[in-house]
């Protein structure tokens, strides 16, 4: 069981985001190595914070926390185009797929 990207793609020769082929919703996920850092040293160039949800929904109860309890977080994955591109484009990493 691995993760979904949803308005994108991941290429593996680059290794950054790239477009969606056409006509793909869906595409798996490379696995994902969480390496904890301090803020400090975060990197904020070349880096879209993809969010990630439980189901391909976007949606859910609204929390104590202010959050939807189906949003997880976000994940940090490298890019060669600006943030605003991925969101205009509604980039989400995904859990699970609805039935």
């Amino acid at each position: 069981m691995g993760m979904y990207m949803e308005g994108c793609k991941w290429d593996t020769g680059s290794e950054v985001l790239a477009e969606s082929d056409p006509k793909v919703l869906f595409t798996m996920c490379p696995m994902v190595w969480f390496i904890p850092i301090k803020a400090v040293d975060r990197n904020e160039t070349g880096i879209f914070d993809m969010p990630l949800y439980l189901t391909m929904d976007r949606k859910g109860i609204l929390a104590t926390t202010g959050h939807s309890t189906n949003f997880v977080g976000t994940i940090s994955i490298p890019t060669d185009k600006p943030s605003s591109h991925w969101t205009k484009r509604g980039a989400a990493l995904l859990c699970a797929l609805n039935d």
